[in-house]
Formats: C-alpha cells, sequence, structure tokens
C-alpha cells in the first residue's frame, strides 16, 4: 500500500526477531509487515484485539446517518466516528453501502443497522442517549454555542433532504453548523467530522 506519493510506503515492514509474544499481536503481519492505515501504537495487532481496544475506550457518543436513497457519505461518516473513538455508528434505512470511503475502519468498530427510525430511537432509550439532530432547519440553534450532551447519539440527515420526518419528531434538539458563504448546506460526511470534533472539544 502504498500513499499519494508512489517512493512513499506506508507501514512498516517485516517485525525483526525477537517476535512479541502477546496474542494480541499477528502473526502473519508481524512476517510480512504491516501496511494498514491504523496508528501506530496498533501495528501488527489482530483485527480482533483492535476492535477490543477502542471499544474499551470508546467515547459515550454514538452517530447515526440517515441512508434512505443510498447516501455516499456514509463512508466518510464511519472513517471520522472511528477517528474521535465514538461508542457506534448507526445506519438508518437500507442497509447496504458504499464501503469505500471508510477504508476499511468499519471492521474496527460496531456498525448498527436499522431499518426504520423508530429502532435507532429505541437504542438510544436502551443506552441513554439523547437523540440530537445536525441539520440547518428553521429554529435550530448553533451547534458551537450550545452544549451538546455527554451521551448522545447524534444523528444526520442524507444529502440533500437532510433529516427525514421522523428524525425531526423524535430528536431532542436540532443544532445547526453556522455558515457564512453561498451554499445552502455543507455534506454530511463533513458536518459529521465537525459536529464530532465540537463534541471532542466540549467533552474530551
Amino acid at each position: 500500500m502504498r500513499g499519494a506519493d508512489p517512493d512513499v510506503t506506508v507501514g512498516v515492514g517485516p517485525h525483526p526477531d525477537p517476535w512479541p509474544t502477546d496474542e494480541r499481536y499477528d502473526r502473519a503481519l508481524l512476517a510480512a509487515g504491516d501496511r494498514r492505515n491504523v496508528a501506530d501504537r496498533y501495528r501488527y495487532w489482530t483485527v480482533e484485539a483492535i476492535r477490543a481496544d477502542l471499544a474499551a475506550s470508546a467515547r459515550p457518543f454514538h452517530v447515526a446517518i440517515e441512508n434512505w436513497r443510498h447516501d455516499l457519505n456514509i463512508g466518510t461518516v464511519v472513517r471520522t466516528a472511528n477517528a474521535f473513538g465514538a461508542g457506534g455508528v448507526h445506519i438508518v434505512g437500507k442497509r447496504q453501502w458504499n464501503k469505500r470511503g471508510a477504508m476499511v475502519t468499519d471492521r474496527y468498530l460496531e456498525v448498527h443497522h436499522h431499518d426504520r427510525f423508530e429502532g435507532l430511537r429505541q437504542f438510544a432509550v436502551d443506552h441513554d442517549l439523547t437523540l440530537t439532530g445536525i441539520d440547518n432547519l428553521p429554529g435550530s440553534r448553533s451547534l458551537l454555542t450550545t452544549p451538546l450532551p455527554e451521551r448522545c447519539l447524534m444523528v444526520f440527515g442524507q444529502e440533500g433532504p437532510g433529516l427525514s420526518p421522523q428524525a425531526r419528531t423524535h430528536v431532542e434538539a436540532v443544532l445547526h453548523i453556522p455558515q457564512v458563504g453561498s451554499t445552502r448546506s455543507i455534506n454530511a460526511g463533513v458536518a459529521s467530522g465537525i459536529a464530532m470534533a465540537e463534541w471532542a472539544r466540549q467533552h474530551a
């Protein structure tokens, strides 16, 4: 695997002797090298070990994105959720989504699927998470001046229509990202990154 520069190799080569004996390490990776897009602390670890470590240190927020029309931003949302240590990602609507943008980060965190919004709402109730919509709807409050609940499930509508009527009915609050340019909105992938960064600023 290589980065944008063809002369720069990503990752590390075979592990020098002696090999670590910790069960978290993958012997195939120790032998061949680890070219995955993972943080250095996870070099040579198995996927299962990385998942377990991330789950143990996950932050108490989740993110959800609606997928009624095959939203292409889902991969970016998943990758960003992984980067910010989200407790999980939820896809509401169609089960299939384009995983290319996730850069295989969906292997390392829990991705839940809900056929209908009611399933997401019930998950939030069961796990004491406050449903919080992120959209620039009339009457919404600024994300940058409104405290986010520490235990929250941030919901993003898909590109174009934004939050569905069901989501608008069930979220406790709707927050928007202030904009000053000519565009009406920014896509859910970018919005999710801004919102998660703001959660981290307030709580991490």
